[in-house]
């Protein structure tokens, strides 16, 4: 695989993991939920690897975490209801 091609495919990775944050984001948005720190992962989109970037969810406080394990019981609940 040529520069010019890796180069590429890491573009297209990148945007794919651009797009998913912002589903996160949204997402999260939906239920209440903000998580600051929620992004790409700038270590693992530097270099020559095309290898997919990670999504860094990040840190978030102690009232967050909360919130965010009531929604996630309410949509396994959910999903047993039906």
């Amino acid at each position: 695989m040529t520069i010019k091609e890796r180069r590429r495919v890491t573009e297209g990775r990148v945007r794919a993991t651009e797009d998913a944050v912002t589903r996160l984001k949204e997402g999260f948005s939906g239920v209440g939920i903000t998580l600051p720190s929620l992004r790409i992962d700038p270590v693992t989109c530097a270099g020559d690897d095309p290898a997919p970037p990670l999504v860094d969810l990040g840190r978030c406080n102690l009232d967050t975490a909360l919130r965010l394990s009531v929604v996630l019981e309410a949509q396994r609940s959910a999903g047993h209801d039906g």
